[in-house]
């Protein structure tokens, strides 16, 4: 296996973490240990088998500030999924102890403003910070169709879909509109999901487009919070795809979570196509919710936090 050093001292490899992951071959199996400081690059990373390291949230954060509606060189705004900072790709991706985030601003100024995009077969994260305001993790794939011109464009736009497992532990995931959006089947676990308030009117956690038979993003024993955002403001979900899901399982949800819980898409009539489930939700957000949220009793939330890891979790 490869091993690389980032270091801004000078005393590393090398001074930036684009050019350690540029400097591995696609099929080379590699860890890339990052030191302390700010790194303020956009990262592509497209490799077979590749883990960054760093050396604690704290410590090693990775930044950029694209924002969608901000102009791209090529003369058109850059969309949401040009807005990255940081692009994973590949095979088998593994990101440990350090921030990636998008400091763009709130989306109502500066648009969608991606902090990860991530579209590697199997992803694994653990106490790492994500940090944005709209759209700040994409868990690929995209939808098959854009809704919208141009909506798409950026990195896999043109190319087939492909599914993706994705696996978040210990993470704290910060933003406010959509913040955790895509077609991933993914699990987070023992994560904190963080509300930015920005002053919205309604704000929503995740935005699920995966396939009816997939799996979809699963939250157990998270920790739902808000930097003081009013109570009853905050939707957990709601389906930017008709066939999105999204689970909530054993959770402690703060006031700010909308007694609704979950949201429809806009005005789209076709909600109900969607599955959002909940189970042992506890905290001054929890709350009986309508019917079309489904209520797992204690034997189906555990098949479904078996199958989430069984899929998700690293081999």
């Amino acid at each position: 296996m490869l091993t690389i050093t980032v270091a801004q001292d000078g005393s590393g490899d090398f001074a930036s973490v684009s050019e350690a992951v540029l400097a591995v071959p696609y099929d080379c199996r590699a860890e890339i240990h990052i030191g302390p400081g700010t790194y303020r690059e956009k990262l592509v990373c497209e490799k077979k088998d590749i883990a960054l390291l760093g050396a604690g949230m704290d410590n090693t954060r990775i930044v950029w500030g694209d924002g969608g509606r901000l102009p791209h060189p090529d003369g058109r705004p850059t969309h949401t999924f040009r807005s990255y900072t940081a692009f994973f790709s590949g095979e088998h991706l593994r990101v440990e102890n350090l921030t990636i985030e998008n400091d763009a601003g709130p989306g109502a100024e500066v648009g969608q403003a991606v902090a990860a995009y991530v579209d590697s077969a199997r992803a694994f994260f653990a106490d790492v910070r994500l940090l944005g305001n709209q759209d700040t993790l994409f868990c690929a794939p995209l939808p098959e169709k854009e809704r919208e011109k141009d909506g798409f464009l950026g990195p896999r736009g043109l190319a087939p879909r492909r599914p993706t497992a994705q696996y978040y532990r210990h993470c704290q995931i910060a933003g406010d509109i959509d913040f955790i959006f895509g077609g991933a089947d993914a699990l987070f676990e023992q994560c904190t999901i963080r509300t930015v308030n920005n002053h919205l009117p309604v704000s929503y956690v995740t935005a699920p487009s995966g396939r009816a038979d997939g799996l979809g993003f699963v939250f157990w024993d998270c920790d739902f919070v808000s930097d003081d955002c009013p109570a009853g403001t905050v939707f957990l979900g709601r389906p930017w795809r008709p066939t999105g899901k999204t689970a909530v399982l054993d959770c402690r949800l703060g006031a700010h979570i909308a007694p609704e819980g979950f949201s429809p898409w806009q005005s789209r009539t076709d909600s109900d196509l969607a599955c959002f489930a909940e189970a042992g939700s506890t905290g001054e957000g929890a709350a009986a919710r309508g019917a079309w949220v489904k209520q797992l009793d204690s034997q189906q939330a555990e098949e479904l936090l078996r199958c989430a890891r069984k899929l998700c979790r690293p081999e």
